[in-house]
């Protein structure tokens, strides 16, 4: 299933900015950055459940915000994009 994932990190801290450093790492590692916070993630649930657990021991609830969408996999009608950057394909092949 396609999940997209965001998120809001407040980095007026130090300790923030490691945090919003920690967020973007465990994301690429599941998916693809689309713009600065957010990411599109073709995962099974397994994989869910696991970035869902690593992102939660990293965020600050009182400070952070993160949202996990679930587009499911008819994900393709259900994105449509406009302006720079081409869409990605999670489906695609990883070397561009």
């Amino acid at each position: 299933m396609l999940v997209l994932i965001t998120y809001d990190v407040n980095t007026e801290t130090p300790q923030g900015q490691k945090r919003l450093h920690q967020v973007a790492k465990t994301c690429k590692n599941f998916g693809q950055r689309v713009q600065k916070s957010v990411f599109e993630c073709l995962l099974d649930p397994l994989q869910l459940a696991k970035v869902r657990s690593k992102l939660s021991s990293i965020i600050c609830v009182e400070e952070d915000s993160l949202r996990i969408y679930h587009l499911g996999n008819n994900w393709q009608s259900h994105i449509e994009h406009m302006g720079i950057n081409k869409p990605y394909d999670p489906k695609g092949p990883l070397i561009r």
